[in-house]
């Protein structure tokens, strides 16, 4: 249904474009939006990852530095059919995941030291499938197209506006600005709608790969009461990588709303419910009340700073 819902919405995306094009730019003007926007966000998305990596001062961890988180999304990438990604530690008190990457082969999936320290084993395998989830699904690349559209008609309106229409046949100076202003937000918020569908996806299907729906609904769960009340001061730095994330880290309001990126928590997580009372019922382990960290090492983000040679 959401992958329904994602085809839809980009085709009311590919059609605002070719209506702002045809009143305001023309065939011309249409053309080099698009081409701008192209390369403006081909940029990004050949680095992406590197820039969002960067950003949080993410640290690449490996079966030495990080041996139980990277097991555990070895075994998850397996069940998913999925190359193994890269693997990285995020030093922050905040619980929160994402992952990034142009395609499978490419892709890395990180990991905050607050979500290591929040989740048990269970928990943290149903963030994880989220975030596989979105590699499978080609997220980035669905994601990176919408951004190419969207930046495209911003950029169309205004080339209108400042340069008229057709020739002589100039539209009502009205018309302009209300398109000007109107298309762009109009744009943005069938971007945020194509966001929000896919976490309902990947929110699906990670549960799918881990098999455990409740577990990522008690993640999410988790995590949005860690947001609340925990700051994150990268992501207020650079807010463009807050759709990257499994939950919104900017904020703990998670309002369901035109303009957010993330769904409502408790959305998710009454999706999550519903989806585990269709799946055939899987045995489940005793419940684990410790947190990821407790299960494995205490000191996790020293040994993957310091390195396999101490």
């Amino acid at each position: 249904m959401n992958t329904v819902k994602t085809a839809v919405l980009m085709a009311a995306l590919t059609a605002l474009f070719g209506g702002v094009g045809y009143a305001l730019g023309g065939g011309t003007g249409m053309l080099l939006a698009l081409g701008f926007g192209v390369l403006t966000n081909a940029f990004a998305y050949w680095n992406s990852d590197r820039l969002a990596l960067a950003a949080h001062n993410a640290v690449e961890v490996d079966d030495r530095t990080a041996p139980e988180l990277v097991a555990l999304v070895r075994d998850l990438a397996a069940r998913a059919g999925l190359p193994m990604p890269r693997v990285y530690l995020i030093d922050n008190p905040q619980p929160n995941a994402f992952a990034t990457g142009r395609n499978p082969e490419n892709a890395a999936v990180a990991a905050t030291t607050g979500i290591l320290r929040l989740l048990t084993r269970d928990e943290l395998a149903g963030v994880m499938a989220h975030e596989l989830a979105h590699v499978r699904n080609r997220d980035t690349l669905i994601m990176t197209v919408s951004a190419t559209v969207a930046g495209a008609i911003a950029s169309l309106a205004q080339f209108g506006f400042l340069f008229g229409g057709r020739g002589s046949e100039r539209p009502n100076p009205v018309v302009m600005l209300a398109t000007a202003i109107i298309a762009p937000l109009a744009a943005a918020v069938i971007q945020m709608a194509i966001s929000r569908s896919r976490e309902y996806e990947a929110d699906r299907v990670g549960a799918e790969i881990c098999g455990r729906p409740l577990a990522l609904a008690s993640a999410l769960d988790k995590i949005a009461g860690g947001v609340a009340h925990i700051p994150n001061e990268e992501a207020e730095r650079h807010p463009a990588t807050a759709p990257l994330f499994i939950v919104n880290p900017l904020s703990g309001r998670g309002v369901d709303n035109l303009f957010s990126t993330h769904p409502a928590t408790e959305n998710r997580i009454a999706a999550l419910h519903v989806l585990a009372q269709q799946m055939a019922p899987i045995p489940q382990e005793p419940a684990q009340r410790r947190s990821f960290t407790q299960e494995s090492s205490p000191d996790l983000w020293n040994r993957s700073r310091r390195g396999p040679w101490g």
